[in-house]
């Protein structure tokens, strides 16, 4: 006799939900009505005989039994996906167009993609490392990985991460300016500041109770990977993200001042809620998550 199973669909509807982290974000992953995922929720119920979730008000959180089921099926779900992938995999090249910033191009996402291609050889990548990737989805690229204080509430979005902002320059300055603020000697530098993350310096400057700091000059740039080589050659102090800092792998760089400050901006996974439903942008996003990127 043969065993019965749960209705994928709910066990994805389900998957979804917990890797989400909130109903509305997988019900748009999935191209569901709210209703329609709640009832694919409501039938995994049904067929297990026990909640999944505990709801309150608008969230959602696993039950001791819901936990239980996410560790065991996860995994096999995974497994499942993958081979299937592969045994459909026709031979043919899939595209996908990517919107990429640079410096989270080579520090993070391109040291990975050789695992993506081992996964899904077929499936390649052309790159748009320009800014304003939000504005091009749908037209230009499928999707993109952009860092921004929190994307356009249209879009389906994936925070990939939580930053701290650093004061970041050469070994030598670092050594003049000392180990605590000195507003004298700071009014007198140059600080080197991304045009898209302006509130970064803002966000600094409270934290070290700098309000009133007006440094020589704020010298403004369109590429991080080039801010950090400005502060390495000691043309200024970068305001720059922990993460860039630390994959920099620099020696010629320092830190200015052991005090953490968290950062107004994330770098998110963004594409139109319909993208979801073109297999390339679906196995790298997919991937992009699994992968921890």
């Amino acid at each position: 006799m043969i065993r019965r199973l749960p209705p994928l669909r709910s066990l994805e509807a389900f998957i979804r939900v917990v890797r989400a982290g909130s109903a509305k974000t997988a019900a748009a992953e999935l191209a569901l009505s709210p209703s329609a995922l709640s009832r694919r929720l409501g039938a995994l119920e049904d067929f297990v005989g026990k909640p999944m979730f505990e709801r309150k008000h608008q969230a959602l959180k696993l039950t001791e039994e819901g936990q239980q089921l996410y560790d065991a099926v996860a995994p096999l779900i995974d497994e499942m996906a993958d081979r299937v992938d592969r045994l459909i995999d026709t031979g043919k090249v899939m595209r996908l167009r990517l919107g990429v910033l640079p410096l989270f191009g080579s520090q993070r996402l391109f040291p990975r993609l050789g695992e993506l291609r081992k996964l899904h050889p077929q499936l390649h990548i052309d790159i748009d490392s320009g800014h304003a990737a939000e504005t091009k989805l749908g037209d230009t690229i499928d999707a993109a990985i952009v860092l921004s204080e929190g994307p356009d509430a249209s879009l389906h979005s994936v925070r990939l991460d939580h930053n701290r902002v650093h004061a970041i320059t050469s070994r030598e300055l670092a050594a003049d300016l000392g180990e605590r603020p000195d507003v004298a000697k700071l009014s007198k530098q140059t600080f080197l500041v991304h045009n898209d993350l302006p509130a970064s310096f803002e966000a600094w400057k409270r934290a070290l109770h700098l309000e009133k700091l007006e440094p020589a000059a704020i010298d403004h740039f369109d590429s991080g990977q080039l801010i950090l080589e400005a502060a390495a050659q000691g043309l200024g102090i970068a305001i720059m993200h922990d993460d860039h800092y630390h994959r920099s792998h620099d020696s010629r760089l320092a830190r200015l001042y052991d005090i953490d400050v968290d950062s107004p901006y994330s770098y998110w996974f963004v594409c139109r809620p319909r993208a979801l439903q073109s297999r390339p942008v679906r196995l790298f996003h997919d991937w992009m998550l699994k992968a921890g990127l």
